[in-house]
């Protein structure tokens, strides 16, 4: 009952909002201090608009370190932030699994939204084996990837702000020879892994693509969302195959509770063998603002340094 009142009370703002504007194009204009008002869903997305937006525009980023944007709901707040921003970027492939609705509606009132998966050629994507005709959302752990995405959203602003065009190709360049430089570093660092060594087990399904691209075996406990719950035959399954591999580690992540994962080391104890908790690894969300792991690159780093650490003991 309180999930139907949330919807119906999200509906009427948002059909409020849609009457308001008589569906015609909202325009991009800027604010009194002459920055774009941008809305990111997630920091992932969001330390990259930042990066090539720069000082012109004033960010909001819906979800907070931490969060899991397969179960956030979107509050009234944020679908007024929405409505009042002048761009608005998303994943796009159902990664903001429970703001599908609102995304639709907003688009009905002609906001200037962007979905920054669009730029990924369908090949390139991975298929999701829970939902057909769907693909998997994680698409910044494969790094060569993301670059793509952050020239899609660097030619956005380009559309939107052309008079800072310089402006956001310098930034954008910046942030593009970061991110090259990080996927080099992420192939140096798995290659001092043995083939047979790579092996990665977390709690959901969130590295296939990093799997593909750095050359490591992946499963998940639970499915692409976290809205999957993991049963009791997904935790035997796994523990039959970490004690027959003798895998010495698994891994826990930031947004997801690490109850199911330690169930999943007792089981495997259980077999005769110990794993151990290798660390945790930041999946949906970016760390604390002010860390390392706080940015994009420093999380990804984070990430492949603590598997690899991991699996090399």
């Amino acid at each position: 009952m309180k999930n139907f009142r949330r919807i119906i009370i999200i509906t009427m703002i948002i059909s409020i909002l849609l009457v308001g504007c008589g569906g015609d194009k909202v325009d991009t204009t800027k604010n009194n201090n002459g920055k774009i008002n941008v809305v990111a869903t997630t920091t992932i997305i969001g330390d990259a608009v930042k990066a090539i937006g720069g000082e012109k525009i004033n960010l909001d980023v819906l979800m907070g370190p931490g969060i899991d944007p397969h179960l956030y709901k979107a509050s009234a707040g944020d679908v007024n932030k929405m409505q009042n921003a002048d761009i608005i970027f998303y994943n796009g492939l159902h990664l903001e699994g429970k703001m599908g609705d609102i995304f639709e509606q907003l688009e009905k009132l002609n906001k200037n939204s962007y979905a920054v998966a669009d730029v990924i050629p369908k090949s390139r994507l991975v298929e999701s084996e829970d939902f057909a005709g769907s693909y998997d959302p994680h698409i910044w752990f494969d790094v060569e990837l993301w670059i793509d995405v952050v020239e899609g959203i660097k030619e956005r602003f380009i559309e939107i702000d052309p008079e800072n065009s310089d402006y956001y190709n310098r930034n954008g360049e910046d942030y593009l020879k970061e991110s090259k430089e990080l996927h080099e570093y992420v192939k140096s660092r798995a290659e001092e892994l043995p083939e047979e060594k790579r092996v990665l087990i977390t709690a959901h399904d969130a590295f296939n693509y990093f799997g593909r691209a750095y050359g490591f075996e992946v499963k998940g406990l639970q499915g692409l969302s976290t809205a999957t719950e993991a049963g009791t035959s997904d935790v035997k399954d796994l523990a039959d195959f970490i004690a027959s591999r003798k895998i010495p580690a698994i891994f826990i992540e930031s947004s997801v509770p690490p109850k199911n994962m330690e169930a999943l080391k007792n089981a495997v104890k259980s077999r005769g063998f110990n794993v151990e908790i290798g660390g945790e690894l930041f999946s949906d969300s970016l760390g604390d603002p002010g860390t390392e792991e706080g940015t994009y690159v420093g999380t990804v780093k984070h990430n492949i340094d603590t598997i690899v650490d991991a699996l090399l003991r």
